[in-house]
């Protein structure tokens, strides 16, 4: 057992965790990250999966990492660089793919009125996610007994309870709602929780506008476009999307440099098999190797269910905080497809200088919604909704001269297939190319190895309990001080010792690194109390 329990054990080398320890070490903690791969990065790594085609791993596309992190950790100086930003997002369909910039339709059958109603909706969904992005960087309320959420938008003078004040971060949440001016603030309040197939059919004509907006709400979530709250997720992806040169892993590389050079140390190779506690509180971790290292704090980066349940042990928990983890909504439902493709794929009216963006396939509202019907029911989408990506196009070091990668996410795709994953992986992946083949009908002939990576295979490679790379669905009963429970939601946990930082924490998923970030403040605030 080491003799250094003065330390800070981070589980998990994933971004968060690395973000994490970068700050505690910049604040003069001695930190040890514990990664059980042979690589640091989690589920944002670049990686080899067939002989000199190289691509990242499940996250494939770089849209919201907090702009402070970057610049406060240097991650362009530490080898961060991009080999493409502000991509354009190339919905495909049977006519000529509709091409959006932002606010922008650069080429599509779009009348001028779906123009001008485009421009108002994104004007509004970046002011409404720009309200989100602030949260992103504050440590959630504790809500206290009698708090109603109602009373911080009440201007009246009788709104004064010096017994329960109202909690700073929503108070502030709140404010940033007012200062959205009355008119978009009452429709956020309108349309927050709407779904996003209703608002759509309002708002727009073209089916192929509404197909393309309607899969960033359920993109990597287990809703359909009809789901309630989808409006909300969506904004969780407003914004441009980028490749960063080398992959994902560029980024994360970028982040243990960081953290290195602030002083952290960084084991790969190293799982935890458990933590140990003196009475209640845990004093450090267990490696399968039998090792032990003590510590005076512990940081999870891994998801909750795995970091209560597994590492934990709920026989150390609290009986209805146990049940509370247990029943986080954390089943995945999209798979990742990788081709290493003989030259560059050929899809159909997409040129060239268009073959680099973001292409997806959601042609329309009902294609989307009767690929997610099977999932209700346990079964894999026959007709699935892609966003593909050939970063090889911009960024040749992916793929041996004159070749390319292709990668997809693929939807739908439940962890608890009915009929096991064993059975479902032929025919999924065989569904998946037959719609990737009818855009791109000489894909198959270009083929040189494929491999599928489904919610079960994502939760065994990367160690993630159901296979959600969120680490739990970004709705609004699992979000801020509901994430990932009431009791655990301000990165401290009611194990003493315990500290959480991962995709399970507020903000979310996503590599946006802000809830390593928020641990980090929460952990040197607690460490001082």
């Amino acid at each position: 057992m080491t003799d250094d329990a003065g330390r800070i054990v981070i589980v998990g080398g994933g971004h968060n965790g690395l973000v994490c320890a970068a700050y505690l070490a910049r604040a003069g903690r001695k930190v040890l990250v514990l990664e059980a791969a042979e690589q640091v990065g989690g589920a944002a790594v670049t990686r080899e999966f067939a002989p000199g085609f190289r691509v990242s791993s499940v996250a494939h596309l770089l849209h919201a990492l907090d702009p402070r992190i970057a610049r406060e950790l240097r991650l362009e100086q530490h080898g961060l660089a991009y080999a493409r930003r502000a991509l354009r997002t190339v919905s495909l369909g049977e006519g000529a793919p509709l091409v959006l910039d932002g606010a922008n339709v650069e080429a599509g059958d779009v009348t001028p009125a779906d123009r001008a109603a485009l421009a108002e909706y994104v004007r509004r969904q970046q002011r409404f996610a720009a309200v989100l992005a602030n949260q992103h960087s504050r440590i959630p309320s504790r809500l206290g007994a009698g708090f109603s959420v109602f009373r911080l938008f009440d201007r009246s003078a009788n709104n004064r309870n010096t017994e329960n004040p109202a909690p700073w971060s929503l108070a502030k949440f709140a404010l940033d709602v007012r200062l959205l001016g009355r008119a978009d603030m009452r429709e956020l309040l309108r349309v927050g929780t709407m779904n996003l197939h209703d608002l759509l059919e309002d708002r727009f004509e073209s089916a192929q506008l509404k197909g393309a907006l309607a899969l960033d709400g359920v993109l990597g979530a287990r809703l359909g476009p009809r789901s309630g709250q989808t409006f909300f997720t969506s904004l969780q992806r407003a914004g441009a999307y980028a490749l960063p040169r080398g992959g994902m892993g560029a980024v994360t590389g970028a982040l243990a440099v960081a953290a290195r050079a602030a002083g952290a140390e960084i084991r790969v190779a190293s799982p935890v098999a458990s933590f140990t506690l003196h009475g209640d509180r845990v004093t450090g971790v267990v490696l399968q190797s039998g090792e032990q290292i003590e510590a005076a704090a512990v940081v999870s980066n891994a998801d909750p269910q795995t970091t209560f349940l597994g590492l934990v042990g709920a026989r150390h928990l609290d009986t209805e905080f146990a049940r509370r983890v247990l029943h986080i909504r954390s089943q995945g439902c999209a798979a990742k497809l990788h081709l290493a493709l003989a030259g560059a794929p050929g899809f159909r009216g997409v040129p060239a200088g268009l073959l680099g963006e973001r292409l997806i396939i959601a042609p329309d509202l009902g294609y989307i919604d009767a690929a997610f019907n099977p999932s209700k029911y346990r079964e894999y989408s026959t007709q699935p909704v892609l966003e593909i990506s050939v970063p090889s196009v911009h960024d040749a070091g992916l793929a041996p001269a004159g070749q390319h990668v292709l990668s997809a996410i693929v939807q739908y795709a439940p962890r608890d297939l009915a009929m096991g994953w064993s059975a479902g992986r032929a025919p999924f992946l065989e569904a998946t190319l037959a719609v990737l083949t009818r855009y791109a009908p000489a894909l198959r002939s270009q083929i040189v190895a494929a491999e599928l990576l489904t919610p079960l295979d994502i939760e065994n490679e990367f160690r993630i309990h159901g296979g959600h790379w969120h680490h739990g669905e970004l709705a609004l009963d699992q979000y801020m001080m509901l994430r990932p429970v009431p009791g655990a939601a301000q990165y401290a946990t009611p194990v003493p010792g315990l500290w959480l930082c991962g995709a399970g924490s507020h903000p979310g998923g996503g590599v946006i690194g802000a809830a390593g970030r928020n641990a980090a403040r929460a952990v040197l605030a607690g460490s001082r109390a």
